[in-house]
């Protein structure tokens, strides 16, 4: 019975005491009660067994649920085991937590506690921690009138309650460690599984568990077992599409599969696309009380006004994540304030961090936030984009001296917004790296809306940036948008630099064809500007067209009005850059390699002069080539090591590629077929990575010279028909040449005899539409082979004196000895052997000159013929 001593309905709070007996007293305002009991108080209802029920469809999370499993096998544990399972709205913590919390149930015989801490439930304030312990201590059998006031003294009498006993308990949706640390009990035996919306860092000895997404395969199954359906394969693929719409978020998964579950006659497909085409994403994944959207809102209410107003800033950032500098930019904030608070969204899972200082929003997560960011006044919108523009072409301005020659002057005036220091090149190529992704966001979202002169600044500053990676197409879109925003703008400098930049892309990217006409355009242009440094770099992008497409002629003629121009400007870059593309013409197209080597070390001496090592290990990698052709393996095989020390100290991969070839083409000279091998294999995967499909035919075409000398024709043919493909599609005669060689080689070796035939005439007329001796000089060669073995010595001997007197005119000493021991061959079936041995000699000593591989093979056949015509007595045959 309970008696009033007043009748103050306004009381605001309560203070209790113990009267006699069974009896309680207590004060509510001005009003006095107390309670007294007819007989004993009741028996306290023990509630140690409070789990919900287990969740339905629960699907993956395999390895989280390994690792909480593993916990409770250490039974003798000395200290509590406390988990943290942190994660963004609706990433299903508490399901996974249920989940193991059933599956460990036996384990923890004396209880198994839920309890809800609703740091974020809607209407209702985080749980206080005290009343909290009373819930517990009445549901652990304590009397209501032994549960002591007082946060301390409830958690003392929890801590003793559980004391040598075996308890789960769950703390769900916490808040804090301040609501978290009293509820904790002290025995060892007992494990702790905390989930949080917030990663705690404050709450010590816990062992963190981060929750991502579903991973693709596993998102999916979930979706497909919620529909209740028996999903076909066609249907499987509408299923994949939307959870990954759904960002693979559990609770938008389980919202949109309940759409369906109830609308059996509902189409999968049709509904992915709906839902894929649908104006507001977030507005579809609502099912009665249960939303996205509600989820995001309880933790966005939670942050700061500046945390807020950051959080609204960063969706506005076009690119895949953002740095802190930024990010700073975006917010107008200091660097310090903007580590704190991108810091404060990270504890709160409002974004990622995939790397040091890079931050990233999921999909959906970005989808809310730019919601919330539409309301924001336009201007705030506005400046906030145009400060992130300011910071990415100042940096992007900065990164681009360290890779322009000739260096343009450095930037004077100060950045608006703090900016990232770079101060070496290595610097600069790590931020572009990490940037290049944002860097095209900004310029495709300037492109979308019309911002003519930022898409042609940044671009511009971006287009000294090194191209070894694998980005041609992307480099093609940027400049193609570059080009259209200088036709809109009217700039007709930008408009050049746009097509000759495009038609270097292009080139790269294996296009050969139709650059030509980008770089005419360009020059055309720059002329008609008077813009000379353009010019003389537009007749460059021109001839390196016309010597890909096998126009040597032409190309020369454009190399010489390159270097002239180039010289009359001063410009010594421009001038080492002519000078190598002669030196490869003079190598190539005449076979002039004196020339070519004197044009080559002067480029190489420029190059140094300038301290340019990428120009540097071009020199020495055409310098390689000559060497190699001259028959200078040793000098050919330390030039590629050159190189290749140079281009792996810059980070210069597709240089790195070149130098490798080299190296594989010198030792498969010399017989050394295992180096040879190796290294055409890494150059070869270096190619493949980098998307380069010259570098890769060039590679295949390496690595199948080596299974050739080693006897494996058929991998050799394989290898030469993959190149022939790549060189075909490319439209790159002079590779698909050498190509065709390969290829008859490893007919004529299995017998194929008449295929081989039909093969080496093809190369052999490419070679010659070329003026190409020394190709044409090893198809010779190889036909007087094949003609040795299907036709006759007749034949035969005419080939090799034609491939005898063009290596001869081409100064190539290797396939001059492969000619001579031929015709000697095809001799002593003849039966003229002084000639034969008078050949033979002289290509056994080309052979040991140059030291070749073919060396001791010739020398042993020399031996043996001498030894016979030695043991012959003098009348005979």
């Amino acid at each position: 019975m309970t008696t009033p001593a007043g009748n103050d309905s306004s009381a605001l709070f309560r203070v209790e005491g113990h009267a006699q007996d069974q009896s309680r007293m207590y004060l509510a305002g001005r009003d006095l009660y107390q309670t007294t009991f007819s007989g004993p108080p009741p028996t306290p209802v023990t509630a140690l067994h409070t789990l919900p029920r287990d969740v339905v469809a629960f699907t993956g999370r395999d390895s989280e649920l390994r690792r909480l499993l593993r916990t409770a096998d250490t039974r003798a544990a000395e200290v509590l085991a406390i988990h943290t399972i942190d994660g963004m709205p609706g990433v299903g913590k508490t399901a996974l937590v249920t989940h193991a919390a059933h599956l460990l149930a036996d384990r923890y015989p004396d209880g198994q506690l839920f309890v809800h801490l609703a740091a974020h439930t809607s209407g209702q304030p985080p749980a206080d921690p005290a009343e909290v312990l009373a819930a517990l201590l009445l549901g652990a059998g304590v009397a209501p009138q032994h549960i002591p006031d007082g946060v301390e003294a409830r958690a003392a009498l929890w801590r003793a309650r559980l004391a040598g006993k075996r308890v789960l308990l769950v703390l769900d949706d916490a808040a804090s460690r301040t609501q978290i640390e009293p509820l904790l009990p002290s025995s060892g035996g007992c494990l702790v599984l905390i989930t949080s919306r917030r990663r705690l860092l404050a709450l010590d000895g816990t062992v963190p568990l981060p929750l991502e997404t579903l991973p693709p395969k596993q998102a999916t199954a979930l979706f497909t077992r919620l529909i209740h359906r028996n999903v076909t394969e066609k249907e499987s693929e509408a299923a994949a599409e939307v959870v990954k719409l759904c960002g693979y978020l559990p609770l938008a998964i389980r919202l949109l599969a309940a759409h369906l579950a109830h609308h059996p006659t509902w189409d999968i497909a049709t509904y992915a696309h709906e839902f894929a085409t649908a104006q507001d994403l977030l507005g579809e994944l609502e099912a009665g009380d249960r939303a996205v959207t509600a989820a995001f809102d309880l933790s966005y209410h939670a942050l700061s006004a500046d945390q807020q107003r950051l959080f609204r800033r960063l969706c506005l950032h076009p690119g895949p994540e953002i740095g802190t500098y930024a990010a700073a930019a975006l917010d107008d904030l200091s660097l310090a304030q903007a580590r704190r608070r991108l810091n404060a969204l990270y504890t709160d899972h409002f974004i990622d961090e995939p790397a040091p200082g890079r931050y990233r929003m999921h999909d959906l997560i970005r989808e809310y936030a730019l919601a919330l960011a539409a309301g924001d006044p336009d201007d705030d919108r506005q400046y906030a984009i145009i400060r992130l523009y300011a910071y990415y072409q100042r940096v992007a301005q900065v990164a681009k001296y360290f890779f322009s020659f000739p260096r343009p002057e450095a930037a004077a005036d100060e950045a608006p917004v703090p900016i990232a220091e770079l101060v070496n090149r290595e610097q600069a190529l790590a931020w572009v790296r990490t940037e290049r992704p944002n860097l095209i966001a900004c310029v495709n979202y300037a492109a979308l809306h019309r911002q003519h002169t930022r898409v042609i600044q940044l671009t511009d500053a971006m287009s000294s940036f090194p191209s070894e990676e694998n980005h041609w197409q992307e480099d093609i879109s940027l400049y193609e948008k570059a080009l259209t925003a200088a036709r809109h703008s009217g700039d007709r400098l930008a408009q050049a630099n746009a097509l000759r930049h495009l038609c270097w892309t292009q080139l790269s990217g294996g296009q050969y064809s139709a650059p030509a006409d980008l770089a005419e355009q360009a020059l055309a242009l720059y002329r008609s500007i008077g813009h000379q440094h353009g010019e003389a770099n537009a007749l460059h992008a021109l001839c390196h067209t016309r010597r890909l497409t096998g126009r040597y002629e032409a190309a020369t003629d454009l190399a010489e009005q390159a270097l002239t121009l180039h010289k009359s400007l001063g410009d010594r870059h421009g001038e080492a850059k002519g000078l190598l593309a002669l030196a490869w013409l003079r190598r190539v197209a005449t076979a002039e390699y004196e020339a070519a080597t004197a044009l080559a070390e002067q480029a190489l001496a420029l190059y140094k002069s300038l301290e340019h090592q990428i120009g540097e290990a071009s020199a020495l990698c055409e310098l390689r080539v000559i060497r190699q052709l001259s028959g200078e393996y040793d000098a050919a095989a330390d030039l590629a090591g050159k190189a290749l020390v140079l281009y792996r100290n810059l980070g210069n991969r597709y240089g790195e590629a070149l130098a490798l070839q080299g190296l594989s083409r010198a030792q498969e000279a010399i017989g050394d077929y295992e180096a040879a091998a190796d290294f055409a294999e890494q150059a070869l995967a270096l190619y493949r990575t980098l998307g380069d499909r010259h570098g890769e035919a060039e590679g295949l075409q390496a690595l199948g010279k080596v299974r050739l000398a080693t006897g494996d024709h058929e991998t050799a043919a394989v290898l030469a028909e993959q190149a022939l493909a790549i060189y075909r599609a490319l439209n790159f005669g002079h590779g698909e040449a050498n190509a065709l060689h390969a290829l008859a080689q490893t007919r004529y070796l299995s017998g194929a005899f008449e295929t081989a035939t039909e093969l080496l005439a093809q190369a052999r007329a490419l070679f010659q539409s070329f003026g190409d001796d020394h190709g044409e000089a090893e198809v010779l060669n190889s036909t007087g082979a094949l003609l040795a073995q299907s036709s006759g010595p007749a034949e035969s001997l005419v080939a090799y004196r034609q491939a005898l007197q063009l290596a001869r005119r081409a100064q190539a000493p290797l396939e001059e000895a492969k000619a001579l021991e031929g015709v000697a061959r095809t001799q002593m079936r003849c039966g003229q052997r002084q000639a034969a041995l008078d050949g033979l000699r002289v290509a056994v000593a080309i052979y040991q000159r140059i030291g070749a591989a073919e060396a001791e093979s010739a020398l042993a056949h020399l031996a043996s013929l001498q030894n016979r015509a030695f043991s012959r007595s003098p009348g005979q045959p």
